[in-house]
């Protein structure tokens, strides 16, 4: 099995938190700041913890985290786009790449659930 580091969907979502991270920095509303940091910060970070795991149940289970994960992070980008925290440009493009992590999630689920 690959370690985590080696995933694309890992890199991916690990960039994506940090993009995120930079562009909330300064915003005042912490509990919006705090939500869409923490969601975004899941993903990369469940799939690391199932990577770390000792059986591919578990491993499963910590990647459907990090899917649900994703789902959270998008509905938060569409709220932030409705109240003007995140400009539309922006907001479609995290909403593509959260929507193809949460693919990629999906295929992999798919694949460690498969193995004998």
């Amino acid at each position: 099995m690959a370690q985590f580091e080696e995933l694309e969907v890992w890199k991916r979502s690990a960039r994506l938190s940090g993009e995120i991270y930079k562009s909330f920095s300064g915003l005042k509303d912490f509990g919006f700041r705090d939500q869409i940091t923490r969601s975004g910060l899941s993903i990369p970070s469940n799939i690391a913890e199932g990577y770390e795991r000792d059986s591919d149940k578990e491993t499963a289970n910590f990647l459907n985290y990090a899917k649900g994960s994703a789902g959270e992070l998008r509905t938060q980008i569409y709220i932030g786009m409705d109240i003007g925290y995140i400009d539309r440009k922006t907001g479609k493009t995290w909403l593509t790449e959260a929507e193809e992590i949460s693919r990629m999630l999906h295929g992999l689920i798919r694949s460690v659930r498969a193995r004998p």
